[in-house]
């Protein structure tokens, strides 16, 4: 499975998603920061199949139909941050759909998601991954999850991935950074945690319009008997240069 991970930085880069689905032959795309009452039902090949309601900063899952059925979504509302209570910008930083494949039978649930901003510490953002893990796994017991999206977590991502691996997920980075546009605040921002899924590739895509760039994460299910394996990038200890600061709220 394909799936596109973009966030479109308040709308902006929008136009360009239909082009990219078909080029890059997409299965799933799981967008950010859309304008939601503007989504059109159809993306390229691609349908609709379910968007947040009550959000600034918008998301959305499309899903390619001949390829998977898609049997029930949900958005979800979780852990605010002094940013999202000032200015709204996302009241639901979780969508979450559970489909199945139609040429195996298998069901998974995939979900696009966006942690609270840097003003945020990210004890918040690690607790907002933990609470839209558990979810998942309200909305498909024992099924794989993919969770692609704008994590906001560029730095001490090794630590993250220590975390998760004690609940059984997985952290996968792409192979470039995703955020470069400012000299001081750049990184992987955009990436893909997954339990009961194999991650073959995450694919950062070029600069677009948007100020992240999207990621194409491709995944597998591991076949009868075999453990799950990810041979995309895990997280490494970064070094940082004498120059490079670390946002205050990442310390």
């Amino acid at each position: 499975m394909r799936t596109l991970s973009y966030n479109v930085e308040k709308d902006k880069a929008s136009g360009e998603l239909s082009e990219l689905v078909e080029r890059l032959d997409i299965d799933v795309a799981c967008l950010q920061e859309v304008d939601a009452a503007r989504l059109s039902e159809r993306m390229g090949p691609l349908v609709l199949a379910d968007r947040t309601h009550r959000n600034r900063l918008g998301l959305a899952i499309y899903v390619h139909p001949e390829r998977y059925e898609t049997h029930e979504t949900h958005a979800f509302s979780l852990k605010r941050s002094l940013h999202d209570i000032i200015a709204a910008p996302a009241a639901e930083r979780l969508v979450a759909s559970r489909v199945t494949e139609r040429s195996t039978g298998r069901e998974f649930i995939v979900a696009s998601f966006h942690a609270a901003p840097l003003t945020a510490l990210n004890s918040l953002r690690r607790k907002q991954i933990a609470s839209a893990h558990r979810l998942l796994e309200q909305l498909g017991p024992g099924l794989p999850h993919l969770m692609v999206g704008d994590y906001n977590y560029p730095v001490f991502q090794e630590a993250l991935g220590r975390l998760l691996g004690t609940t059984g997920y997985d952290v996968a980075l792409s192979d470039t950074r995703t955020y470069t546009r400012y000299k001081v605040i750049r990184g992987h921002f955009d990436f893909a945690t997954s339990t009961k899924l194999s991650i073959d590739d995450v694919t950062t895509l070029p600069q677009g319009k948007s100020d992240h760039m999207a990621i194409v994460v491709t995944s597998s299910f591991p076949r009868d008997g075999e453990e799950r394996v990810i041979t995309a990038a895990k997280p490494q200890p970064r070094r940082r240069s004498g120059n490079e600061s670390v946002p205050p709220a990442d310390r």
